[in-house]
């Protein structure tokens, strides 16, 4: 058994290569070989949000407070709230963060594959993000 007490990991700034605005990542999972799970809580500022990705083995987020939008390829932007849950299956592209009037926190979990969890693609424009 292994505990990690809250405060003490690391938080780490989004990079602007991968997120557009001020979003701040805390590790909570990464479990060791053979498992292959990975966790993070992270937290959006108002306007702040993913570049369009993809996941090998999927994602699920758990919004934990605050309103998000969040979209697949060829979906309409969907609200996010707390308790709500979030299915991206494996390889679908898609984006999220917080709207812009107010911040938003996720739990994100996902998979590697080959060591692989994520694979980053273009940002987000202000248009595709104004809706």
């Amino acid at each position: 058994m292994e505990i990690t007490q809250h405060g003490s990991r690391a938080l780490t700034k989004g990079s602007a290569d991968y997120f557009t605005g001020s979003v701040s990542i805390e590790p909570l999972v990464q479990a060791p070989a053979p498992a292959a799970v990975r966790a993070a809580s992270v937290t959006f500022e108002p306007g702040a949000r993913t570049a369009w990705h993809t996941h090998p083995l999927g994602q699920t987020l758990i919004v934990t407070a605050g309103l998000g939008w969040a979209q697949r390829e060829g979906g309409p932007i969907e609200e996010i709230r707390p308790g709500d849950v979030v299915w991206f299956a494996p390889g679908e592209k898609h984006w999220h963060g917080a709207a812009p009037a107010g911040a938003m926190t996720h739990i994100a979990i996902q998979e590697a594959l080959n060591g692989e969890v994520v694979t980053w693609m273009e940002q987000v424009s202000e248009t595709q993000y104004r809706r």
